[in-house]
């Protein structure tokens, strides 16, 4: 599978017009400036080569939000996938001026010493990781009210998807409050109920090969993850027009279960999945083609030909004795030489519309 290479860029773009929040990143998070005024941040995809817009909001949709005030004006910005990996963080400084309406602001590189806090309280990553921050700071410069800039935070050079902040400031916060109608009002459907899955453990075959190290879990209409080597797995509670929708699966109170090329899956959340529970019949797309936006961690070298390393001495042994092991993902079959499969990354995800995920082709 190719990997993906995201640079850090730090372009600031006018587009005029002690307390922590956390959202999804492409919903809108204020805090209050402490001297004056409010700052709102909401994370934004866009691409300029040949990714779809509905495959930059499933990149969206995989990102959460968090800011934390700190001291001397200063507030802690960090974005996080589900699992509570760090994708990027970054400072900034921002000093009010009531009288004269005005804000002065600089972007600065993650601080250090924030980095380890939230490394040590809000993720399973060690503390020695690096925070994906911007290498330099800016030289502060003066907004008006209800001005904001636009941080390009990273690029894919190879898809040309960017993953931008959107910084505005303003003393009236009733500016920055979100439209209560986000679109134009809908008949109700099964898609205005929402799926969730929080605290999750996926097995295939009975094997565990994810577990969730995130509070935070994914929510939607469907729900999906992807698995690497076997591809991605949507759900839905009905069928969809124009895709390969099978009713395969079962979602029964904190579980959904299914089998696809032999193989079972169970996926188990901590909390019902559905709001009222039950037992459901699920409709599940398996697509193959589907290529993660984010890179996946490549796998760990295969055994040379020197001689049989540790785990394949420890599973032949197993074998013997009529026992089998597997690590990280399950393989396949079994051949006459036994291979170390290292685990792999699973992502999960949800979407309020099955186009977001997988958009038609012309």
């Amino acid at each position: 599978m190719r990997n993906r290479i995201w640079t850090l860029l730090l372009c600031m773009h006018f587009i005029g017009i002690a307390a922590a929040a956390q959202n999804p990143a492409k919903h809108q998070l204020i805090l209050q400036v402490s001297n004056g005024g409010f700052v709102a941040f909401r994370s934004e995809t866009s691409s300029t080569g040949n990714v779809s817009a509905a495959n930059t909001d499933s990149l969206a949709a995989l990102l959460y939000s968090q800011a934390f005030t700190g001291e001397n004006r200063i507030i802690h910005r960090v974005l996080t996938d589900a699992q509570e990996n760090v994708v990027f963080g970054y400072d900034l400084w921002v000093s009010a001026d009531p009288l004269a309406k005005k804000f002065s602001i600089a972007v600065l590189p993650a601080d250090e010493a924030f980095r380890r806090t939230f490394l040590k309280d809000f993720t399973p990553l060690p503390l020695n990781r690096p925070f994906a921050t911007f290498p330099r700071s800016t030289t502060p410069q003066t907004l008006d009210d209800g001005d904001a800039v636009s941080l390009e935070l990273l690029v894919n050079q190879e898809s040309g998807v960017k993953i931008v902040d959107v910084v505005k400031v303003t003393f009236d916060r009733s500016t920055l409050r979100e439209s209560n109608l986000q679109s134009a009002p809908r008949d109700f459907t099964l898609d205005a109920i929402a799926l969730a899955v929080k605290n999750y453990q996926l097995s295939i075959d009975g094997n565990v090969v994810s577990k969730s190290k995130s509070k935070i879990g994914c929510t939607g209409a469907l729900l999906w993850f992807y698995v690497p080597e076997r591809g991605r797995f949507i759900f839905s509670l009905v069928p969809r027009e124009g895709y390969e929708f099978q009713k395969i699966g079962v979602l029964d109170g904190n579980k959904i279960e299914f089998a696809v090329n032999g193989e079972r899956y169970e996926w188990v959340s901590s909390t019902s999945i559905l709001p009222n529970g039950g037992a459901w019949n699920l409709w599940v797309l398996h697509d193959t083609r589907y290529t993660p936006l984010f890179g996946i961690e490549s796998p760990a070298p295969k055994a040379t030909s020197k001689g049989p390393n540790v785990f394949e001495k420890i599973e032949e042994a197993l074998n013997n004795r009529g026992a089998t092991l597997t690590l990280g993902v399950p393989v396949r079959g079994r051949g006459s030489k036994t291979t170390f499969v290292a685990p792999q990354r699973v992502m999960v995800g949800g979407a309020d519309t099955i186009e977001n995920l997988l958009p038609k082709g012309p």
